[in-house]
């Protein structure tokens, strides 16, 4: 995994156009694109069990649309299981941050925290002011914490009420999704 460093990491995709078109790039860094559990077969077989569970629990209400999600549902966390996860580069410019391709301007996003308690915990999470954008979560790796946040301070307002992880967060560490 390539460890952050300012301005240019020669290891990351980078788009030379990008300088111009989304500002100048102060911080780079990448990282997997999810963790990928560790899950033996007593995980396999709960998941299994309670995808029984839910889909006798829909028969028996006669919820087939929620049938049908279950299955989706266990069809996509399987599948999952079976890929690598990608690398995903990250930058933040003097006029957003850009995650692969995707570009945000400051202006879109609400604010910003840190939850920093290694080595369980480094993650930068990004609000935005509109309600149908979901919240950015990007592993801060080796970056140091505090440099990353002088840095967006400049942009952005930091929410130092946030002291915890979301709850979706932790569930999905918890049950290994």
């Amino acid at each position: 995994m390539v460890v952050g460093q300012f301005v240019n990491n020669p290891n990351l995709p980078y788009n030379n156009d990008m300088p111009e078109k989304n500002g100048k790039v102060l911080l780079n860094w990448s990282f997997a694109e999810y963790l990928k559990p560790e899950r033996g077969k007593a995980w396999y077989f709960w998941f299994f069990v309670v995808i029984i569970l839910l889909l006798i629990y829909s028969l028996v209400t006669v919820n087939f649309l929620f049938a049908v999600i279950v299955i989706i549902g266990s069809i996509i966390v399987l599948m999952r299981t079976k890929h690598e996860p990608n690398e995903v580069s990250f930058f933040i410019t003097q006029n957003g941050i850009q995650v692969d391709d995707d570009f945000y301007p400051f202006d879109l996003i609400k604010d910003f925290y840190i939850i920093y308690k290694p080595p369980q915990i480094k993650n930068l999470y990004f609000e935005f002011k509109s309600l149908l954008k979901p919240r950015i979560i990007i592993p801060l790796e080796d970056q140091n914490p505090l440099k990353v946040r002088d840095l967006l301070k400049q942009y952005l307002d930091e929410n130092l009420e946030k002291e915890e992880e979301p709850a979706s967060e932790a569930f999905r560490k918890l049950f290994k999704l």
